[in-house]
């Protein structure tokens, strides 16, 4: 069922399904912009895809109709009970509900997701080290959140954002006005795309991560004191800095993610 805004009033009055704040549910209500979200998610035959958050299902209309297995999972039983019954003639659709952090994402290839605002970066974590098969993934956040995945230097710059560049690369493919929304947010969205590479070793990627939570503890300390922080081994510090060039007295956010990536190899050693 297509969602827009003739019919959004007439939904979530006679079906008591008003959004609700606590988990950030905002409906889109412009079929273009949802075709435009799917279109980019590059769905092919034998894909097997997860949505995130369908709420109402604006663009689960458009991806139900692809001939590929297809599982929505949301929190909100409300939007579980809908949905199911919306869709309860479609044999490729399954309506999950499940807190998405808690659900087994290991088989899905292709994800895609309006995320909550309060959940987005700990959303993409999860997926980045637990869909071990995924190599597309399409989200749309708030607009100002893209910087911390998408820079690698600066105040927005992070651990996820060292593990997301080096596992694979980030598209930013356009934004979405705050009126295309019911009820519309105060900021406009932001539709990007998470390309993995296969050819990465995640188990690596995530230790590198691992590596950089630690060391991002502390932002405003030294790199050369995160590290001591984290080693307790004054030495060992110091030689890991001769021997990768890098500047004890340089910040977590001036280190690249390769850099990180040559520090988790030689402790690794």
């Amino acid at each position: 069922m297509e969602i827009n805004r003739s019919n959004i009033n007439e939904i979530v009055t006679k079906a008591s399904l008003r959004p609700d704040k606590d988990y950030g549910q905002n409906f889109l209500v412009e079929p273009v912009v949802c075709q435009k979200i799917a279109d980019a998610l590059n769905i092919q035959e034998g894909d097997l895809v997860l949505e995130v958050g369908p709420g109402l299902g604006s663009l689960t209309h458009f991806i139900s109709e692809k001939k590929v297995q297809y599982d929505a999972v949301d929190i909100d039983i409300r939007m579980v009970n809908f949905l199911r019954v919306v869709y309860q003639d479609y044999s490729n659709v399954k309506i999950i509900e499940n807190d998405i952090r808690k659900h087994d994402v290991s088989k899905y290839n292709k994800i895609i997701g309006n995320l909550p605002y309060n959940i987005t970066t700990e959303t993409i974590q999860y997926f980045l080290t637990n869909a071990i098969n995924a190599d597309r993934l399409v989200f749309m956040i708030q607009s100002e959140t893209l910087a911390h995945f998408y820079d690698i230097s600066g105040k927005e710059y992070g651990p996820v954002s060292v593990l997301l560049h080096l596992l694979g690369n980030i598209e930013k493919l356009f934004t979405v006005k705050a009126g295309s929304f019911y009820p519309a947010p105060k900021c406009s969205s932001v539709v990007f795309a998470i390309n993995i590479d296969k050819q990465k070793d995640r188990q690596e990627a995530i230790g590198t991560f691992n590596l950089a939570k630690k060391l991002f503890l502390n932002r405003r300390k030294t790199i050369q004191n995160n590290l001591l922080n984290a080693l307790k081994d004054k030495g060992l510090v110091i030689k890991l800095c001769n021997d990768l060039s890098i500047n004890p007295l340089a910040r977590p956010e001036d280190l690249s993610p390769n850099t990180y990536l040559e520090m988790c190899r030689y402790l690794q050693k």
